[in-house]
């Protein structure tokens, strides 16, 4: 079977005829110059050592060598042989809390803005695998379903922000509800990981059963634990993003936010998965994020398909051929020198 990768490349070959057009007016311009320059025979004889026929000889060999030439950048492919492609990966998951509290500044630039900094790192490391995004607060949906798309997810992620979900508070039990559904059902539970990204505080559901859901999945979970355990205020941002003060209770005092690592040490630990702290040095988290997207995943899929084999470098050699004698081919004859005469 025969075919060309590049078709578009093929209308090069219009450059053969304007090239051809190029050379013949080149020509003509060069025998009105000499006619112009004095009389025809007495120019013709100081410049018969110029031979026509070279010259047009070389003008051929450059025209077809630009059909070779043309046909090597049109990727000519003939010969086929069958290959079995197997793809490999692993489903993750990313729950990440929007809640208001994820604005304080205890972690530079916020905690927010470093989540997101450290999942971005974590999509952009996967090769293979699929991931999901779940955004959650007082309540949580599927940002991004599992994809291979990662830069539909980054996409995904960027729009990840504190006025997401309008129901403030930190409802851990339901973020696992939903990003367990997330999952395919008969997938193998010890090639699918979730990683919760929260600062841990307001837990209003019960964690309890979701774990219980996960242990049984199979699903290792991972908690990454953002924020101080030092309690800090919560900034209060206008539509341009500048801070307006810090939220207050119904009081006029101002709310401070913690992070509370007690719930997150259970989750992981009942579920096999690791509790990483984002707060002071950034080893063990960025530890973990290589170690998520190093991982091998099970087989996902096994197809065969056809690969042609490249032969650009026939037509490429032989336009280069083509060019190389035209450059070997000498514009003058030779002629012998005649001494008769010189000394008498």
């Amino acid at each position: 079977m025969f075919r060309f990768a590049h078709l578009a490349a093929l209308f090069g070959l219009l450059a053969v005829p304007v090239v051809a057009l190029a050379l013949g007016m080149a020509w003509r311009a060069r025998s009105r110059a000499l006619a112009r320059f004095g009389d025809v025979p007495l120019v013709a004889k100081l410049s018969q050592s110029l031979s026509p026929g070279a010259r047009r000889l070389k003008a051929i060999l450059v025209l077809a060598a630009l059909v070779p030439l043309v046909l090597a950048m049109a990727r000519p492919q003939f010969g086929t042989r069958v290959e079995t492609v197997r793809s490999r990966g692993r489903d993750v998951v990313v729950a990440l809390d929007v809640s208001a509290s994820m604005l304080a500044e205890d972690v530079p630039p916020n905690r927010l803005e470093r989540a997101r900094l450290e999942i971005g790192r974590l999509i952009r490391g996967l090769d293979g695998d699929r991931i999901g995004l779940v955004a959650f607060a007082g309540d949580a949906f599927v940002q991004s379903p599992l994809t291979s798309d990662y830069g539909a997810a980054l996409m995904f992620l960027s729009a990840m922000d504190t006025d997401l979900i309008p129901v403030q508070g930190t409802d851990l039990g339901k973020a696992l509800d939903v990003a367990l559904g997330a999952f395919e059902e008969g997938a193998t539970g010890d090639q699918q990981v979730l990683v919760v990204v929260t600062d841990g505080e307001d837990h209003e559901g019960e964690i309890d059963a979701a774990v219980r859901r996960a242990a049984a999945m199979g699903v290792s979970i991972h908690t990454v634990g953002i924020g101080s355990p030092d309690g800090v205020p919560i900034p209060v941002m206008d539509a341009a993003g500048r801070r307006q003060g810090f939220l207050r209770d119904d009081e006029g005092n101002v709310v401070t936010t913690r992070l509370e690592e007690g719930p997150l040490r259970e989750v992981a630990r009942a579920t096999g998965g690791r509790y990483v702290p984002a707060y002071g040095g950034t080893t063990a988290l960025q530890r973990l994020v290589d170690e998520i997207a190093a991982g091998d995943g099970e087989e996902r899929e096994s197809r065969q398909v056809t690969q042609f084999d490249e032969q650009y470098q026939i037509f490429l050699g032989l336009g280069l051929a083509l060019l190389l004698a035209e450059a070997l081919v000498p514009e003058r004859r030779r002629q012998k020198e005649t001494w008769k005469g010189r000394f008498q």
